[in-house]
């Protein structure tokens, strides 16, 4: 395996990473607003669901851009070349759910907390629409020219199969927050969880499976047909746990789902990196086969960079990890504290 290849598996695994741990982040502050409708503390309780890990899992994100920056630079510059006003809106939506979690509890006041939640419900459902519809442009096409450059604007960017992206991401991580919600939750607000749960299946479950199989017959490889099978499985094991009340084993099938489907996504990609609807020669690839736009650095960049990943992505790993297992158990309204000035009785369900 060379290294262009190898670097090209490890993006795609920090990106899977990056959606199963962060989807459900994005799906808990989705739908905050709905299970915590009316009752401060039952926001509280989901909130704190994601309260000790929501910023760990960003650290996926930051290694992949960062080793996409370093790995594939001509894959970055292109990308941030056409993708510049969605991954402004990512960045801007990740910058002001952060702040709305990490303030939201500063000042007792009402409209405060108001404001602060509108900021959550932004920071998530923006970054969950403009990462499907990235990466749906991704596999589609752009229009990149001999310059590496995308021409067009924002509109060229909502084409069927990218829209239909978008939709596959936000009712995916919606349904992947819900079930993380029941599997952290006892009680009044578990139940409500597996209310959307079930209000939320059936129609992810057939956009998935739409998404699903326009990639594959249209950008898809023979072996790709594996993690598409995994996915519809992961689904089927979400739902029928649900069901039978198994949280932990309905979380383990949203995340197969997830991570199944980004396999497919980055699988029906290879060997091109950011392929171009103008002409098959500007498409950018790992290592410049087929006549294609070599993306990757200099050998002895990657080299140092191999090394880097060796050490330090086991450290990564077992300190979230053991984030995981430290905050394992499962939140309760009687273990929140009314706020002041709400009545005490609100605590209890």
């Amino acid at each position: 395996m060379s290294l262009q290849v190898f670097w090209f598996l490890l993006i795609g695994v920090l990106f899977t990473g990056y959606f199963v741990l962060e989807g459900f982040d994005f799906g808990v502050g989705m739908l905050m607003p709905i299970i915590g409708k009316g009752s401060e503390v039952k926001k509280r309780v989901v909130l704190n669901t994601i309260g000790p890990v929501w910023d760990g899992n960003e650290v996926w994100l930051l290694t992949g851009g960062g080793a996409l920056f370093a790995a594939f630079p001509e894959w970055y510059a292109s990308l941030f070349s056409g993708f510049y006003l969605a991954l402004l809106l990512i960045l801007v939506g990740l910058i002001v759910r952060a702040v709305a979690i990490e303030y939201r509890s500063k000042i007792d006041d009402p409209k405060w907390r108001f404001w602060a939640d509108v900021g959550i419900g932004l920071g998530s459902w923006i970054p969950a629409i403009a990462w499907g519809l990235a990466f749906g442009n991704i596999i589609h096409g752009v229009k990149l020219n001999e310059h590496k450059m995308i021409e067009g604007n924002l509109f060229d960017l909502l084409n069927p199969y990218s829209l239909l992206a978008a939709l596959t991401t936000t009712l995916l991580f919606a349904l992947h927050g819900a079930v993380f919600i029941a599997l952290k939750t006892g009680n009044e607000v578990r139940d409500d969880a597996q209310r959307l749960i079930r209000i939320l299946f059936v129609p992810t479950a057939v956009v998935v499976a739409a998404f699903g199989i326009w990639t594959q017959l249209a950008y898809g490889h023979d072996w790709t047909w594996i993690p598409l099978a995994l996915a519809v499985v992961g689904l089927l094991v979400a739902g029928f746990a649900a069901t039978q009340g198994r949280d932990g084993w309905a979380f383990t099938g949203t995340a197969l789902t997830i991570a199944a489907a980004t396999v497919l996504l980055f699988g029906s990609l290879f060997p091109n990196v950011l392929p171009s609807t103008i002409d098959a020669a500007y498409s950018l690839s790992v290592d410049g086969r087929d006549g294609t736009v070599s993306a990757s650095s200099t050998h002895y960049t990657l080299v140092v960079m191999s090394w880097v990943a060796v050490v330090m992505t086991p450290i990564v790993l077992i300190y979230q990890g053991w984030t995981y297992w430290v905050f394992r158990k499962r939140l309760t309204m009687e273990q929140i504290p009314a706020p002041i000035g709400l009545p005490l009785a609100e605590s209890k369900p």
